[in-house]
């Protein structure tokens, strides 16, 4: 598990996300026609065969008495701890809120930007196994705090019903419009629309490859928040790091999936095999052992560098989903990272904490996309409109210069349309 810095697993690691796009894109592609094409009749069709649910107009969408029913089947310390998530998520992200803006130059005309938010949203949620309340509150509090007014969310339903602490965080966060579909043909829908489900104008969240290519498939249609890879962490650790919160830390993230990936960069050859050590026995009474276990062994390591600054360089190279910043006077140090999604500072700052709690969103660039991307916001759910206002004196100070470059570009009639004028 221990490496150097020129080891080729590093490497290995990295691509790990690389997969046969072909066969999945394919089957997405398939089933994105069909539900265009065909609507609700498809929609149903791929829920019966996919979710083994027979779905139709009138037990699609979630009813109130539902909702009623998944406050009752959820823990109350549970239903208080989203409400207080609930709460710090959404206070960050009105503070990402961006203003419509002017500015008036010499010559009298105004110039500015137009902040306006979507009218629509859709926000897809995994079920079964993966069924996580904390990707609702991710992915809908951004939207809430942009002033988005139609908010609605796909998850699949395993035996006709919804994970109740799901449904409970959903309606916490005031959606009304919840749909028991999932997998490609719900992005499609969201996409494309059918009887029963609304089309939206930007899709987020969460899902298997299916639903990945999906989104990618639909792009342009409609926007959407990125495509996820396999999640991953990756510690600097410095000489004073606890090996028992590092090896817990790494583990937190590889009990996700076989292909997530936990990398932590130490200087100190000591606390390398201290945390190797610790990992290996914290691995073996971790209820997801058997998950965890995959992710250490192919996609994991612990690299021995040098120093900080060579630390620092790779992780850069890396650009991690989650970066944890575990060293001396870790906040002296944060101008040294410029790539990642999510910086936690300090020995106190694990990312369960980001994960759930603390306000910044969890849905984070992926796969070295921390190099062009970031985390999803409140920002992602605006759009910006650029507003011009000439007046006659500010249209004659320009006037030579527009019409220098139309007609240099061959376009005349541009150019006329400024001479008629001046």
């Amino acid at each position: 598990m221990i490496i150097n810095k020129n080891d080729k697993k590093l490497d290995d690691i990295k691509n790990r996300g690389a997969a046969m796009e072909g066969d999945y894109l394919h089957t997405a592609s398939e089933i994105i026609s069909n539900v265009r094409k065909n609507g609700d009749k498809a929609l149903f069709e791929y829920t019966k065969k996919f979710d083994n649910f027979d779905i139709n107009k009138d037990n699609i969408k979630v009813s109130r008495q539902e909702i009623e029913e998944a406050y009752d089947n959820t823990d109350e310390k549970l239903i208080e701890s989203i409400k207080k998530a609930h709460d710090n998520i959404l206070a960050f992200h009105k503070l990402q809120m961006e203003k419509t803006w002017l500015y008036e130059t010499k010559h009298g005309a105004l110039l500015g930007q137009k902040i306006t938010p979507l009218d629509s949203a859709g926000i897809y949620v995994p079920g079964g196994k993966a069924a996580y309340f904390s990707s609702v509150l991710m992915n809908a509090l951004p939207a809430v705090a942009a002033g988005v007014k139609d908010i609605s969310m796909l998850s699949p339903a395993v035996n006709g019903k919804i994970n109740s602490a799901v449904l409970a965080a959903a309606d916490i966060c005031g959606i009304k419009d919840i749909y028991k579909v999932g997998g490609a043909q719900a992005v499609a829908a969201f996409a494309y629309g059918t009887e029963s489900v609304k089309k939206v104008d930007k899709i987020t969240g969460p899902g298997n490859i299916y639903v990945a290519m999906a989104k990618k498939l639909v792009f342009g249609v409609c926007d959407i928040d990125m495509i996820a890879g396999p999640s991953e962490i990756l510690i600097i650790a410095g000489d004073n790091a606890e090996p028992k919160y590092v090896a817990a830390d790494m583990l937190a993230q590889c009990e996700h999936d076989e292909l997530a990936s936990a990398v932590t960069i130490v200087w100190n050859k000591k606390l390398a095999e201290e945390i190797e050590k610790e990992v290996k026995k914290q691995l073996e009474i971790l209820p997801k052992k058997n998950i965890a276990k995959v992710s250490i062994e192919k996609h994991s390591a612990i690299i021995l560098v040098d120093n900080l600054d060579e630390a620092c360089e790779i992780a850069n190279n890396i650009a991690p989903e989650h970066l944890e910043l575990y060293i001396d006077d870790a906040l002296s140090h944060i101008g040294k990272i410029r790539h990642a999604g999510a910086i936690f500072v300090g020995s106190n700052s694990p990312e369960a904490a980001g994960d759930y709690f603390a306000g910044p969103n969890h849905v984070l660039p992926t796969g070295g996309s921390a190099k062009f991307f970031s985390p999803l916001g409140t920002y992602d759910f605006f759009k910006r409109s650029s507003i011009i206002y000439y007046n006659k004196a500010s249209l004659q100070a320009g006037s030579d210069d527009i019409i220098t470059m139309a007609e240099n570009e061959n376009l005349q009639g541009h150019a006329n349309s400024i001479k008629f004028r001046v």
